[in-house]
């Protein structure tokens, strides 16, 4: 993957078809994905293959692979929003989640003639077709490959050098032999130091868990400026944060060069091209852990990764509804990053 500073600002991009309204990727309908074999099942003039439903994803946890596509039919609704019009990068996991994975861009032929595509030219000029979740029945499909977590570009398909959003992935740094991990606490601690810097900025955030061992930070800003110039943002920000706090962050983008017992403030997924699991996505990891949108008091009083999972995420989301909302391309008061300059 080129780095972001020799990446182009201009890469043609096109759907296979006309887009949907956003009433029609919202409009879902509940569907029970049965238990056992294979299945067919028709929504609107749409039909799904599903397979080998019982394979066991999570073998421990008594969940299967019928289970994980039920989650997201459950989830739909508040889902699908978010990945609209946004081309995907597959992480398929045809053994379950504690098999091996591979990543694929192309969307797979042969494929149902409804799914949807965002032609997107690269540096080499080779263009790749990456499927774009539109609806329930592509969703469906998506799952059925074996993805567990999604993962879907950040800028749309009519633009993809223009974002919506920026983001940090907070991440503790891995301790080497002798170390001590550094706590989760550490990392909400870090959480709230880039909320206030932000907040100091005008800049809205909204906190969610990675599913994993971190805190993804995303600022919903108004589409202008080019996936470069917020990158360059990013990490002009996170390196401010490291040296304002160097006992609890580093921003180094080397891996061997990160100091122990501090939490990365990754700008550096901001890159052109580059993509962060969903919000609402299950992750590929013991417990089946959900990444889920938090709030700021939340943090403030503590949470814990193992809070949210498959198990927990949907009424979680029956209680408090989409919490990432404000995220939303039509919503209001996103920021303008041209301002800072």
């Amino acid at each position: 993957m080129p780095s972001a500073v020799t990446t182009r600002d201009y890469h043609p991009s096109k759907s296979s078809r006309p887009t949907r309204r956003r009433s029609d990727a919202a409009e879902v309908v509940a569907v029970s994905i049965p238990k056992g074999g294979s299945a067919q099942i028709t929504l609107g003039d749409r039909t799904v293959a599903l397979t080998n439903l019982p394979k066991p994803f999570w073998p421990e946890l008594g969940i299967t692979k019928g289970d994980l596509i039920q989650y997201y039919a459950d989830v739909a609704p508040v889902l699908l929003p978010h990945l609209h019009n946004r081309a995907m990068v597959m992480k398929r996991y045809p053994h379950g989640a504690h098999g091996k994975f591979f990543f694929m861009k192309r969307a797979p032929i042969p494929r149902p003639k409804w799914i949807q595509t965002c032609s997107i030219e690269h540096e080499s000029e080779s263009i790749i077709d990456f499927p774009v979740v539109q609806d329930l029945p592509t969703l469906l499909w998506l799952i059925n490959l074996g993805c567990i977590d999604l993962n879907p570009w950040y800028a749309r398909c009519d633009d993809v050098d223009r974002p919506d959003y920026l983001h940090f992935d907070l991440d503790p740094v891995t301790a080497t032999a002798g170390k001590k991990s550094v706590p989760f606490a550490r990392v909400l601690e870090v959480a709230l130091i880039l909320r206030d810097a932000l907040d100091g900025l005008g800049m809205p955030c909204y906190p969610k868990t990675t599913g994993s061992r971190g805190i993804h930070v995303y600022v919903p800003i108004v589409r202008g400026p080019t996936q470069k110039q917020v990158w360059t943002f990013a990490k002009a920000f996170a390196q401010t944060m490291a040296k304002q706090s160097p006992a609890l962050i580093t921003a180094e983008y080397k891996i061997a060069k990160r100091p122990q017992g501090r939490v990365l403030v990754d700008y550096n997924q901001n890159a052109w091209g580059r993509t962060l699991s969903s919000l609402y996505s299950v992750r590929p990891r013991e417990g089946a852990p959900v990444s889920m949108p938090v709030t700021w008091k939340e943090i403030e009083k503590g949470i814990t990764i193992e809070q949210f999972t498959m198990k927990t995420a949907r009424q979680r989301i029956k209680k408090l509804g989409d919490l990432w909302a404000p995220l939303l391309p039509e919503s209001k008061g996103r920021f303008d990053l041209a301002k800072i300059g």
